[in-house]
């Protein structure tokens, strides 16, 4: 039996120590990027970050996972969920892939096996996610998800020495499940969230 967590060409586990290497990785990347406008760390402050994530316990609702090639064992993202809100039935999450992996169908991936978690198991009802305007590869992965954008924050964030608006994306649990049905509920429908 395949593992809930084990897509076709991924899968997501836990964060290890050893990771550290990659996270700075994906840290100096978002940097070069300007998405990350925050001064470099060094190699210490990154081992320390991910050893106390490898050991930190998960509330259930808010969690970062490692996203792992299944053919090279290697890691190529991570994808997370935060800012959970259980009696309103939404929550936000982020996505990082690797520069060299990226357009591979690794995000997309990993957010289905995301959501898929979040929706069915955990009963969320609603997933936001907020997006730098010019992120046009990010905008459109999620168009291909089915969020829908449901509001722009006019220069919101200041980046790259400019304000930069954001984009606000959102899917509901039903809409999740008729867009990706092989990953959702049979009939296209979410269960109600048990109360809490």
């Amino acid at each position: 039996m395949t593992s809930f967590w084990t897509g076709k060409r991924i899968r997501l586990r836990g964060i290890e120590p050893d990771d550290w290497t990659a996270f700075m990785r994906f840290a100096e990347e978002e940097a070069g990027t300007g998405n990350l406008p925050c001064p470099p760390r060094s190699a210490e402050h990154h081992r320390a970050r991910v050893k106390e994530q490898a050991a930190a316990l998960s509330d259930g609702d808010c969690f970062q996972l490692a996203i792992e090639a299944l053919e090279t064992g290697k890691i190529v993202g991570s994808v997370g969920s935060f800012h959970a809100d259980p009696r309103s039935g939404w929550f936000e999450y982020g996505v990082v892939i690797d520069a060299g992996h990226r357009r591979s169908g690794y995000a997309a991936e990993a957010v289905r096996l995301l959501l898929r978690h979040m929706f069915e198991e955990r009963r969320f009802h609603k997933c936001q996610a907020r997006i730098l305007a010019y992120n046009t590869a990010s905008l459109a992965l999620h168009q291909r998800l089915g969020f829908v954008e449901e509001g722009r924050l006019r220069e919101h964030v200041y980046v790259s020495g400019r304000h930069q608006d954001l984009v606000v994306m959102g899917i509901l649990a039903e809409e999740f499940a008729r867009a990706h049905p092989s990953d959702g509920f049979a009939d296209g429908t979410a269960p109600a969230r048990a109360d809490t």
